[in-house]
């Protein structure tokens, strides 16, 4: 079996995610994993498929038809990650929206050779003012010689100058 990422963008309808399910089953794939969204009017994602290694040519040619239907969709093979190093870690950011929000809080993590694993990053109303405010979640994966608290300062003295509210908490180990 052979690991397949589908990267999926075109514009968004009902029937879309049932089409690209139908797609994979055709072509013998399991589907494992998928991050699906509406974004900016698009239905944009990517998904995880399993499919016998013979069978990869038969899944890009089934997703082809999809792609015919206002869904443009890429077929990668995926790749092995390396062994994770260091501590896991969930960062949530919030505060008033402006322009270089995830420039600067990025760099720092570019900086201090941290990988961000999983990012997601929202604008929602305040309760009160109706302000918009900016929320970022990440999965961030530590280089072994940095600790949490390491990571926690460097945010810290950038925070003031962004204007947010950082904080750093440990990922759970998954079950299993």
């Amino acid at each position: 079996m052979t690991l397949m990422v589908l990267s999926v963008a075109g514009s968004d309808r009902p029937g879309l995610t049932q089409a690209l399910a139908a797609a994979v089953l055709s072509a013998g794939g399991n589907w494992l994993e998928s991050h699906l969204s509406q974004l900016g009017g698009l239905y944009v994602g990517s998904v995880l498929v399993d499919i016998a290694a013979e069978r990869a040519e038969q899944l890009s040619a089934a997703v082809a038809v999809v792609d015919g239907r206002g869904l443009t969709v890429r077929v990668t093979p995926a790749v092995a990650a390396p062994q994770a190093a260091g501590e896991a870690l969930q960062l949530n950011l919030v505060g008033q929206d402006r322009p270089g929000i995830v420039s600067q809080v990025t760099e720092v993590l570019r900086r201090l050779n941290s990988n961000i694993e999983r990012f997601e990053t929202r604008i929602e109303s305040a309760p009160h003012s109706g302000e918009q405010l900016f929320h970022m979640d990440a999965q961030v994966r530590l280089p072994r010689q940095l600790s949490m608290g390491d990571l926690q300062q460097v945010l810290e003295d950038i925070s003031s100058e962004v204007m947010v509210d950082v904080s750093l908490a440990p990922v759970p180990p998954r079950p299993g």
